[in-house]
């Protein structure tokens, strides 16, 4: 399952593309089982239906990363088959995670031509397995266009290779789940300490990760505005863990992500070191927010991203 050393499975970067590789399943007259079938209804309308596997994980439900990724493939290759149109990278994403999918199965993926119009596309993608949605999300995508330029300022921390990495953080720990961490297709290491068993020496609602693919991707810009939104969602919780002590191991949380809102700045590749500033401005009713940006190593100002999830303790 995983390599020795410090350095992750080289294979799962492969497995990561594999799983973004959707597979066009023709097209469906309605969506998810659990809307109406009216066919006045707008849950009516004839949607593009994509289909694949899903990344099993010890606990067996599908990785939100994963679904969010593959949601946003989806939507990118539905445009594309629309001869008519130009390129269109996304520009924004705002999803929803409805209910835990299996990650022993396949995901169906019916997505929804809302509009296209001269500048801008919008589709909106229904995440199904058995019947059931998982997760809904409306994406936008837009021509290239030039207007008003300005961005916040990349942080200072210090540089990548002088931060610990996952293997070491995880060093003499033998367990599926740490053994799941350390295969991961992405190189995550958080410049404050990772929280995966031992809590954050100071209790603040922020931190700073780095990260990247172990190896190169390809040179498709969809493919890696893909695998951001799924780093994305590993660690933007963790600001409001590390306010107040916890760690991801704590057996009396309770975490699950409910939305998930991106927006793309600018281009820009996860095969090389992107800097995810995150901080958490509220937690409360047993919901904790998450806000992040994505900086390139340049210092520029890819993504901004946004999570709200459950994070509650279970009382003994």
């Amino acid at each position: 399952m995983t390599s020795s050393g410090d350095t992750p499975d080289l294979d799962a970067v492969a497995d990561l593309l594999d799983v973004l590789d959707l597979k066009h399943e023709g097209t469906t007259r309605f969506g998810p089982l659990d809307a109406s079938t009216d066919p006045d209804d707008n849950h009516s309308h004839e949607m593009d239906l994509y289909v694949g596997r899903s990344q099993e994980t010890p606990h067996k439900r599908a990785f939100g990363g994963q679904v969010l990724a593959q949601s946003v493939m989806a939507a990118g290759l539905s445009i594309r088959a629309n001869a008519g149109l130009d390129e269109r990278p996304i520009h924004s994403l705002h999803a929803y995670f409805i209910r835990p999918g299996d990650s022993l199965k396949p995901i169906s993926f019916a997505v929804e031509n809302l509009r296209d119009g001269r500048s801008f596309s919008v589709r909106r993608v229904y995440a199904m397995q058995n019947g059931q949605t998982l997760l809904s999300a409306t994406l936008s995508f837009q021509v290239p266009a030039e207007g008003l330029e300005h961005q916040s300022e990349m942080p200072s921390v210090p540089e990548p290779d002088r931060v610990r990495t996952t293997p070491q953080e995880l060093e003499g720990i033998d367990h599926p789940v740490a053994d799941h961490w350390r295969s991961r297709s992405i190189d995550v290491r958080t410049v404050e300490g990772a929280l995966f068993f031992q809590p954050g020496r100071q209790k603040y609602a922020a931190q700073n990760v780095w990260m990247k693919t172990i190896t190169q991707l390809p040179e498709d810009p969809l493919i890696h505005a893909a695998v951001m939104a799924y780093a994305s969602d590993y660690t933007l919780l963790e600001s409001v863990l590390r306010k107040h002590g916890l760690v991801w191991s704590d057996p009396r949380l309770r975490a699950a992500s409910l939305d998930h809102s991106m927006w793309f700045h600018r281009p820009g590749r996860i095969d090389e070191w992107l800097l995810y500033q995150q901080e958490s401005p509220s937690a409360s009713g047993g919901r904790g927010l998450g806000m992040g940006r994505l900086y390139g190593i340049d210092g520029t100002l890819l993504c901004t991203v946004a999570q709200e999830g459950m994070l509650r303790l279970k009382q003994d």
